[in-house]
């Protein structure tokens, strides 16, 4: 069954390291690679900034060594778009896309600039673990933030019924998990217009699917 994983990698090991290092206060985020053979992957990166971080990243793609080429395509008021072609450090994106099939369906950078975040679609578990491998046989720190199965239904929710989804994005968008809690299962339950007993109980259930798929184990038991 095909997989999505949620990986972090340190932006030293990485493309973009140097022109990430220049320019603290960018935010990049990868929309889109094409891989035409190992040694040509053109990737599309938004850059987002202030007009003072934008003009330094430019002027620091210049000296980038992971790039050999970076064309601007959209120049927006704090966003850019370039289409680049990186030579050097893209051993993970390589071999997900030309070994793997895997489809790269977000990157972008957190924590400052000096990790990069993927969330990759793999068409099965094995592919990812021989990704994971690969990446760190060539001395990558691979970080494994998340993994789970992708259920087959229309939604793509992760094994969630509709109405435990709505509940849980009900929950978060009104502080249930902020501590302190913005909003507490009593008044959360007042709003959704169900009983304090029936908010505990999908709370829970749609907590057990998402530990279960995370954790990848599969169902052990009848729902509660």
């Amino acid at each position: 069954m095909s997989t999505i994983a949620e990986l972090a990698v340190p932006a030293a090991e990485f493309a973009l390291r140097h022109t990430l290092e220049a320019t603290a206060d960018l935010d990049a985020e990868i929309e889109r690679v094409v891989a035409y053979d190992p040694d040509h992957v053109m990737p599309y990166v938004w850059f987002s900034g202030d007009e003072s971080t934008l003009a330094t990243a430019d002027d620091a793609l210049a000296d980038d060594p992971s790039i050999n080429e970076a064309e601007l395509l959209t120049d927006l008021d704090e966003e850019r778009l370039y289409r680049m072609n990186w030579v050097d450090d893209v051993t993970l994106i390589v071999h997900l896309l030309t070994e793997e099939n895997a489809t790269v369906l977000n990157a972008h950078v957190e924590d400052e600039g000096t990790r990069w975040r993927f969330r990759v679609l793999f068409p099965e578990r094995d592919a990812f673990s021989r990704t994971y491998d690969v990446a760190t046989d060539r001395g990558l720190s691979v970080e494994i933030r998340r993994i789970h199965r992708l259920e087959e239904n229309r939604h793509g929710r992760i094994g969630l019924t509709d109405a435990q989804y709505e509940t849980l994005v009900a929950a978060l968008d009104r502080g249930y998990y902020e501590i302190p809690r913005g909003m507490d299962m009593e008044a959360l339950s007042d709003e959704l217009d169900i009983s304090h007993q029936a908010l505990s109980e999908r709370l829970r259930r749609a907590h057990r699917t998402l530990v279960e798929e995370l954790v990848d184990v599969g169902t052990v038991g009848e729902n509660d």
